[in-house]
């Protein structure tokens, strides 16, 4: 997994705020992505989006498939107009936002018995269904392993005991997550 430096940290989250801006603004996807340094490498990225300390829109790719730069201004832009979950951002909420990175690991199987809460973040695959919850989810719902599995099998679509189905797989990642809260708190 990158590990980032605190500079490569405030440029992603700029980066993540410029696309978020373009978006809502625009309804376009930024024209000049950086492709160099950390923006160069690829792994799994989440981008989540909070207004006023509530959860407005939280996308993300567990498969590196693209440089780090296009995969946080899509997602950016993504979280910000096509989570079905919420209505798209608005331009007026633009300065109340704050905005969260989770950078991925790679996935690895995982037993139940080995997630721990707060280190962990779960994949759970079952035929076509696929749910994923980040780490931070468990802590700030204060669930417990098994309320964690059971949430990722409802994000998955599916009942909520399907993660001890024998076909059911269970993947394990952790990450490294900075916001702009964070970041404003040290300056």
């Amino acid at each position: 997994m990158l590990s980032l430096s605190e500079e490569s940290r405030r440029a992603a989250l700029q980066l993540a705020r410029a696309a978020v801006v373009e978006a809502v603004s625009n309804r376009k996807l930024l024209d000049s992505i950086p492709r160099e340094g950390i923006f160069a490498e690829r792994c799994g990225v989440f981008v989540t989006l909070h207004v006023r300390g509530r959860l407005q829109g939280c996308i993300g790719v567990v498969e590196a498939n693209e440089p780090l730069g296009e995969a946080i201004v899509r997602c950016a832009a993504s979280a910000a107009l096509e989570d079905p979950r919420f209505a798209a951002l608005r331009k007026e909420q633009l300065a109340d936002l704050n905005i969260e990175i989770s950078l991925l690991s790679s996935l690895e199987a995982i037993a139940p018995e080995s997630i721990e809460i707060g280190r962990h973040g779960l994949l759970v695959v079952l035929h076509a269904c696929r749910g994923l919850l980040l780490p931070q989810v468990a802590i700030e719902h204060q669930l417990t392993r098994e309320q964690f599995l059971e949430e990722t099998c409802s994000k998955a679509g599916l009942r909520r005991e399907a993660w001890r189905d024998p076909e059911a797989r269970i993947f394990g990642f952790t990450c490294e997550v900075f916001s702009e809260s964070s970041h404003r708190e040290r300056t």
